[in-house]
């Protein structure tokens, strides 16, 4: 104990305390390099983030090593922050380097700025998922099909960019797909990964659609790899279902007056405010959602087909 406290005693009283201060204040150099430190520690996150954070504090050492060499005379300290801006000066360099390198299309670009930007993507993350459908956007000619109703095998899961895609089964008219909508959401989400199936609807082009699409081994390799882009993909999948859906709760309609709410499933929507709520007789049943809807006229009954 006495060796630990004589050490800590050294440390703390080696040097005598300032009896006397400084009067004059130090070069406007010194200053100057104390603002862009305060303003280069308040830089954010990202590329950009980094950039930001990497030159101000880069310019910051510059002004204190020149501070050292002309007012200090130190050269310790002048060789501690020139070694500290040559670190930030290559950090700044690798990073436009990145910047520069993690380069889309257009519609690759308009894609994130649209859909993945907004939920704090980074452009490495986002680099990986184009690099997983080969950075290719597919082109579909109006009245083509994408898929074809107990044809067309599913494997792969695809993302409209431009257009609009119609979806009917047995020749009837269920809902639209729009850009940034997935085309095969529901049967994606109805399927294993060890599964095989095929399509229970008709996809049609109803205008000359762009989309972009990941094979099924191929993606979920790159779910394995990084488990934050298989959240994310199950995130924006779920939100697709949802809103296909709805679009066809719209279309259902049991009876004068009634209309079935998927949100509230044990009650219809009344036009009438005195008539009580029905409860319809049906179960909901696990698969896609993409099922026709049944116009019937018992209030208390409801089909699919």
């Amino acid at each position: 104990m006495g060796e630990n406290a004589s050490f800590w005693e050294s440390l703390i009283y080696a040097h005598p305390t300032c009896t006397t201060w400084k009067q004059e204040a130090e070069g406007s150099i010194y200053h100057l390099a104390s603002i862009l430190f305060v303003v280069g520690f308040m830089g954010g996150s990202g590329f950009f983030g980094l950039l930001y954070v990497f030159s101000l504090l880069g310019l910051g050492f510059l002004c204190s090593s020149v501070w050292a060499w002309l007012d200090v005379c130190a050269a310790d300290i002048f060789s501690w922050n020139f070694i500290l801006f040559a670190i930030c000066f290559v950090q700044f360099i690798y990073v436009t380097y990145q910047v520069r390198s993690v380069s889309f299309d257009r519609e690759f670009q308009e894609l994130y700025s649209a859909l993945f930007q907004p939920l704090g993507i980074s452009l490495t993350v986002y680099r990986k998922i184009v690099l997983c459908c080969d950075a290719e956007v597919v082109t579909l000619e109006k009245e083509h099909c994408y898929a074809m109703q107990g044809k067309t095998p599913i494997d792969k899961l695809s993302l409209l960019v431009s257009g609009r895609i119609r979806v009917t089964v047995d020749g009837e008219f269920l809902h639209y797909i729009f850009p940034l909508q997935f085309l095969d959401s529901p049967e994606w989400d109805s399927l294993r990964p060890t599964e095989e199936g095929i399509f229970q609807v008709t996809l049609t082009a109803e205008t000359d659609c762009r989309y972009v699409a990941w094979r099924r081994k191929k993606l979920y390799l790159l779910f394995a790899k990084h488990r934050f882009i298989s959240r994310l993909f199950s995130i924006l999948i779920g939100s697709d279902i949802a809103e296909k859906l709805y679009a066809l709760n719209d279309r259902v309609h049991v009876g004068k007056g009634f209309r079935y709410d998927i949100r509230l499933p044990n009650f219809y929507h009344v036009s009438l405010a005195e008539t009580p709520p029905v409860q319809p007789s049906h179960h909901l049943q696990r698969g896609s959602p993409r099922r026709k809807p049944t116009r019937v006229t018992n209030c208390g009954s409801f089909s699919t087909q």
